[in-house]
């Protein structure tokens, strides 16, 4: 069969036949099966994941072949995301390292660190970011990529995913990222940011039983968050008031469970962010707006945990 395939792009069309024809879900980086076929094709050949189009009819060695056959099987055999298999996932234009130590980086906040949080922050100054829930890093080092003059905390509880954060940050050689250990804001005491963002888990449980077996090889405790995905998120409205400097900004990604939030807290003038493919669940808040609300919100979130 290999004898039928010779070129690049032969391989990609194949690899994108493949996975359609085994049901494979894509929803780790990339959403559908050529751009998987594609990244494992240029990944098995050492060749750069914006290689020309011209390049599309390179013939592939014997050895080439088998390689990247190889890696098709392993994608489908095994439900492994192409990015643990690659060990590469790009966020916001830049190349972090990806395993299953933390979630494979794909949440829309990437267009708002290219966008520089415009025109949500509204001009207003920053210093300090706090990125809670930090997993591999993306979010903390793509802003402090792209705003080199702001320091920003990366914080997650878990260590596996602190190590690998700390590895991106070498990769990507951000000195204004600092990595810090905290179960949401409990070892944050005294830490003022002008910008919190966050991306929490936020999936319920009976959506984590049933995802597709891809998302098995993520950590759950990046995914789990509830009988309503709220657990973490309204533990972080709770507490950002205090953490938040006085015109401080909070970015937090609630995905599907935005419905459930509005129920919750009506009262709140959540500004739902608008991506160019739409709505994806992510709002912003000021400081000065969650204040009046915090007693409605700490009983709903003193009630979870």
């Amino acid at each position: 069969m290999s004898g039928e395939l010779n070129t690049i792009i032969d391989f990609i069309r194949y690899g994108a036949s493949r996975f359609g024809a085994a049901g494979l879900c894509f929803g780790h980086s990339y959403d559908n099966a050529l751009d998987e076929a594609t990244q494992l094709v240029l990944h098995s050949l050492h060749l750069p994941h914006d290689l020309g189009p011209a390049y599309g009819q390179a013939n592939l060695v014997a050895e080439e072949k088998q390689r990247v056959l190889a890696l098709f099987e392993r994608r489908i055999a095994e439900r492994i995301p192409a990015c643990y298999l690659t060990g590469e996932a790009w966020f916001a234009g830049l190349s972090f390292r990806a395993d299953p130590r933390a979630l494979v980086p794909r949440s829309p906040i990437a267009e708002l660190i290219e966008s520089g949080f415009e025109p949500w922050l509204g001009g207003r100054p920053v210093e300090r970011v706090l990125d809670m829930c930090t997993g591999s890093g993306c979010i903390a080092i793509a802003t402090a990529h792209y705003h080199p003059d702001w320091q920003v905390d990366a914080v997650d509880l878990s260590d596996d995913a602190l190590a690998l954060a700390a590895e991106n940050v070498a990769r990507l050689d951000t000195p204004n990222v600092r990595l810090r250990k905290s179960d949401l804001f409990r070892d944050l005491v005294g830490e003022v940011y002008d910008l919190i963002v966050t991306n929490p888990p936020y999936v319920t449980h009976a959506e984590t039983d049933a995802l597709p077996q891809e998302y098995s090889h993520e950590p759950e405790m990046g995914l789990r968050a509830g009988a309503d995905g709220l657990d973490l998120a309204l533990e972080i409205l709770r507490d950002a008031p205090d953490h938040l400097s006085e015109h401080g900004l909070l970015v937090c990604e609630v995905g599907e469970s935005e419905r459930q939030l509005v129920k919750l807290l009506p009262a709140l003038p959540f500004v739902w962010v608008e991506f160019k493919v739409g709505q994806m669940g992510i709002f912003t808040i000021d400081r000065a707006d969650l204040l009046p609300h915090r007693a409605k919100i700490q009983l709903l979130a003193d009630a979870r945990r």
